[in-house]
């Protein structure tokens, strides 16, 4: 079977090619009058085609625009419009390759790269498709909201499976706040403030494990929309239900640091490591009130001991850099942050606070060094807010430290 249809595969390439030898062999008159009755042949499909997708006629405009791109196959536009009847027919696998195709004609448009994400998403690609939304991003969508909000929901699901919590919450709390509210999203907010690497159709229904998450999902999705008072009440309760589950305490916590409710915030990441002994995401988290409220000698006990825990974790060499510098271990405190910016290059807060450690150090050269590549890699990230993009941050600081220091 193999055989022949390599055989098959090498006739139907050798015709083409004896096709193609025919023409350039012809005459230069007769060259003329075949391309003129290809293109006429082309624009009479590329009509036919446009006319059927206009009237809702998918399948015969599938059809027509496959012989149109068969006479033109670098007609950008009507691989476009094959990608999107396919994956309007639920054909991923078809769509993906017509979106590749269009997308390597249009290299600088968003759309089909972002399109070719959602087909792979679809395919379960999960690498690739989060590599292309976030390229069709980045280029940009003009004048699609609506697709916007469907590959920022994507990605969030993405970065779920790939364990970045904090920026899929980041997105899908942006689309609540934009006042989506589906089923699906409550869900996923759930899986994102619970810390479980899941999207929602992979939750069993009508389960406790549903229950849960459900109820964390509306929580957040309460506190998402500003509805505060809701979503105070829901943490709450859920905090009271699902007291010794793993990541409750975690995620009620972290909604109290967000309503800057420093003393509540304590109380329960507290009791997420009485119930989870290793979870260094809490300690890291007192490690942090401790150092924005000035008590960095009081922060240095979890923050070592998150370094300990999760010894390739950015944020808490960071964060235990930081804790050093303010009780004056200047070269502890160096070493930690290089440590940091070591795992997280790109990360320009871990520069702005070496940048302090080596002028305290009076390392002038190294300071200005990293002062320079904190201006540069803090443009970058302001860029990319401005254009809509989610990046991972070592933690959310305060304002204040927003500046280099000379």
């Amino acid at each position: 079977m193999r055989d022949a249809q390599r055989s098959r595969t090498k006739f139907v390439c050798l015709v083409g090619l004896i096709g193609v030898l025919f023409v350039f062999a012809l005459p230069s008159g007769a060259q003329r009058r075949v391309g003129t009755a290809r293109s006429a042949a082309f624009e009479t499909l590329a009509k036919r085609a446009n006319q059927a997708r206009e009237a809702n006629r998918l399948d015969e405009a599938i059809e027509l625009y496959r012989q149109a791109l068969k006479l033109r196959p670098r007609w950008g536009e009507g691989w476009w419009y094959l990608a999107t009847l396919l994956y309007e027919r639920d054909r991923y696998a078809d769509a993906a390759q017509a979106f590749q195709k269009a997308a390597e004609l249009q290299p600088k448009a968003g759309a089909p790269w972002a399109m070719l994400g959602l087909c792979e998403f679809q395919l379960g690609r999960f690498d690739e498709a989060l590599l292309h939304i976030q390229r069709g991003r980045q280029l940009g969508l003009v004048n699609n909201p609506e697709l916007m909000r469907v590959l920022r929901y994507h990605e969030a699901l993405l970065l779920l499976l790939k364990g970045d919590f904090e920026t899929a919450q980041q997105n899908l709390d942006a689309l609540a706040y934009d006042g989506a509210s589906s089923e699906d999203l409550i869900l996923a907010l759930g899986l994102a403030v619970l810390r479980i690497p899941a999207v929602p159709r992979q939750i069993p229904p009508n389960s406790k494990e549903h229950e849960l998450i459900r109820r964390a999902g509306w929580a957040e999705l309460q506190a998402a929309q500003r509805n505060f008072t809701d979503a105070h009440r829901e943490y709450a309760r859920l905090a009271a239900d699902y007291a010794n589950v793993p990541n409750v305490q975690y995620a009620y916590g972290r909604y109290l640091l967000s309503r800057r409710d420093d003393e509540g915030a304590l109380a329960a990441f507290q009791r997420e490591i009485e119930n989870s002994p290793e979870n260094a995401l809490a300690r890291l988290q007192i490690a942090y009130i401790k150092l924005r409220s000035k008590e960095a000698a009081a922060g240095l006990k979890f923050a070592e001991e998150a370094v300990r825990l999760y010894p390739r974790s950015p944020l808490g060499h960071y964060l235990l850099g930081r804790l050093l510098l303010d009780v004056g271990q200047v070269a502890r405190a160096i070493e930690e942050l290089e440590v940091a910016r070591n795992l997280a290059p790109e990360e320009p807060r871990i520069h702005f606070a070496l940048a302090r450690a080596y002028a305290r150090a009076n390392r002038k050269a190294d300071a200005e060094r990293a002062r320079e590549t904190f201006v540069r890699l803090n443009k970058q990230a302001e860029e990319a807010a401005t254009r809509g993009l989610n990046r991972g941050e070592v933690i959310q600081e305060e304002k204040t430290d927003s500046t280099a220091p000379r």
